[in-house]
């Protein structure tokens, strides 16, 4: 009993045919299979970028937001800022108070000024002959100088001025030097 494999002599050609077209099918087949793979794994590979550059601008977006959402709150401040800053200046009436409430005065006020500036607020302080920015300057007023160095600079600092991260909230209000040729 031996196990042999007989081949009818007269069925050989339609056998080997259909072998050929079996494996012919077969690796049709298979190239179909390959190029709908690559298909699919392209475009899962760009749905993947595609989420991960969606989700970088989203927390770019939510970061943004965070960073910006105190702005109102921020802007409602500045006015006990400007008080402060108002009653520095009035050097007159400031020297005549107290030196201990002056330096409980001025405590108070750089507690204020470092909670705001960890929180991303700024203080814009132009200096008298600094160019004139309008960017962060606001002209109240512009006066007739007698220098050409003068034209277009700051001639006196009104009220100091406000950034949020470097957006401006409050420009600097400022009177301008204009240089009048004679």
């Amino acid at each position: 009993m031996t196990d042999e494999i007989t081949i009818e002599q007269d069925n050989e050609p339609e056998n080997l045919r259909d072998s050929a077209e079996a494996v012919k099918k077969l690796k049709e087949d298979l190239k179909t299979c390959k190029k709908e793979r690559q298909e699919y794994l392209d475009g899962w590979q760009r749905a993947q970028a595609d989420y991960a550059n969606m989700k970088k601008d989203e927390d770019r977006e939510r970061a943004r937001f965070v960073k910006f959402s105190t702005e109102m709150f921020v802007k409602e401040l500045l006015p006990a800022l400007d008080s402060f800053h108002t009653a520095f200046g009035n050097k007159e009436a400031w020297e005549k108070v107290d030196l201990n409430w002056r330096m409980g005065v001025q405590h108070i006020y750089m507690q204020f000024r470092g909670v705001l500036e960890k929180h991303g607020v700024t203080l814009i302080e132009p200096k008298v002959g600094e160019p004139f920015d309008p960017k962060s300057h606001q002209s109240i007023e512009i006066v007739t100088v007698g220098a050409q160095e003068q034209d277009h600079t700051v001639v006196e600092v009104l009220q100091k001025g406000y950034a949020l991260y470097g957006k401006i909230l409050e420009a600097a209000k400022v009177k301008v030097g204009e240089f009048a040729k004679q």
